[in-house]
C-alpha cells in the first residue's frame, strides 16, 4: 500500500512540474482536454475489448494523468484540489453502500442496484434517469437509460415479454416504411434499435460490446477479401457482388473453421 501511495505522489509530482515547465502543458485548459480524454477513454475501451492486458495497464495510467491534469487546473482556478477530488468519491462510496459501512442488509446485486439509486435521489437528484451523461453513445446511454428504469420497476417481467414488443416495433416500422414517411420511419426504426438493446440486456449480452466486435470481423472479412481479389489480379470495383459474394464465402468459412 505504502508503494502504490508513493507512486501516486510521485505521478501528482511529475504533473506539476510539467504544468510548471512544459510549454504544452502550460497551455492546456479543461476544454483543450476534452477531446484528448475522449481519445484516451476509447482507447482503454478498445484495450478492454481485445482483452489486452498491457494496453489496459497503460491506457489506465493514461487517464490516471488526464485526471490529475483537471485536479491541477481545478486548483489553479480555486475550484477545487486533488484532495476534495479524493475526499468526495470516497465519501460518497460510503454514503451509498451502507451495506458495507452501515447496518443495512441486501439479498443480492439488485438490491444493491435498486438502494444506489434511492441513495442517488436522497443526494438531491430529481430524477432517476439523470445520471445518464448526456454526450454518451446513443447504443450505451439507451442501455444505461434501461439499466436505470429497471430500478424503479419499470421493467418487463420475462425475455419472451421483450422479443414481442420488438416484434411490435418492427411491424410498426414496416407500416412506415410502407407509408413511405420519412420522418414515422426515422422514429420508427429508432424504437425497434431500442427495442433490440432492451432485448440484449436480457439475455445479459452487451449491445455495445458485441456490436464493436461485429464491426471488427466485418472489417477483417472485407480486407481478406480485398487480399484475396488482388492477389487474383483484380480489384473490387472490378468483381461482381456475386463474385465478391463467393470470396466473402470463402473468408468466411476460413475465418469460422479456424
Amino acid at each position: 500500500m505504502q508503494q502504490t501511495a508513493d507512486s501516486f505522489l510521485r505521478l501528482v509530482k511529475i504533473m506539476d512540474e510539467l504544468r510548471e515547465q512544459c510549454p504544452w502543458d502550460k497551455k492546456q485548459t479543461i476544454d483543450t482536454l476534452r477531446p484528448l480524454t475522449l481519445e484516451e477513454t476509447y482507447e482503454l475501451a478498445d484495450a478492454i475489448s481485445g482483452n489486452d492486458w498491457k494496453g489496459i495497464r497503460e491506457e489506465l495510467g493514461d487517464l490516471l494523468l488526464h485526471i490529475l491534469f483537471y485536479a491541477r487546473i481545478g486548483r489553479e482556478e480555486n475550484q477545487f484540489t486533488l484532495q476534495e477530488v479524493i475526499d468526495g468519491i470516497c465519501e460518497k462510496l460510503i454514503f451509498r453502500h451502507p451495506h458495507i459501512y452501515g447496518d443495512v442488509k441486501v439479498a443480492d446485486e439488485e438490491e444493491v442496484k435498486r438502494n444506489w439509486e434511492k441513495l442517488k435521489i436522497k443526494e438531491g437528484k430529481t430524477s432517476v434517469l439523470g445520471g445518464v451523461p448526456p454526450s454518451l453513445p446513443a447504443m450505451v446511454k439507451a442501455t444505461r437509460i434501461q439499466e436505470k428504469a429497471k430500478q424503479v420497476g419499470f421493467e418487463w417481467d420475462t425475455k419472451e415479454d421483450v422479443w414481442r414488443k420488438v416484434e411490435e416495433e418492427m411491424s410498426e416500422l414496416q407500416e412506415a416504411i410502407a407509408e413511405q414517411n420519412p420522418a414515422h420511419i426515422e422514429e420508427e426504426f429508432g424504437d425497434v434499435l431500442f427495442s433490440l438493446i432492451n432485448y440484449a440486456r436480457f439475455l445479459q449480452v452487451d449491445a455495445e460490446g458485441v456490436l464493436e466486435k461485429t464491426n471488427k470481423k466485418f472489417i477483417f472479412r472485407f480486407q481478406q477479401m480485398e487480399s484475396i481479389a488482388a492477389a487474383r489480379g483484380k480489384s473490387l470495383q472490378e468483381l461482381s457482388l456475386t463474385e465478391m459474394d463467393a470470396i466473402w464465402n470463402e473468408v468466411k468459412k476460413q475465418t469460422t473453421d479456424s
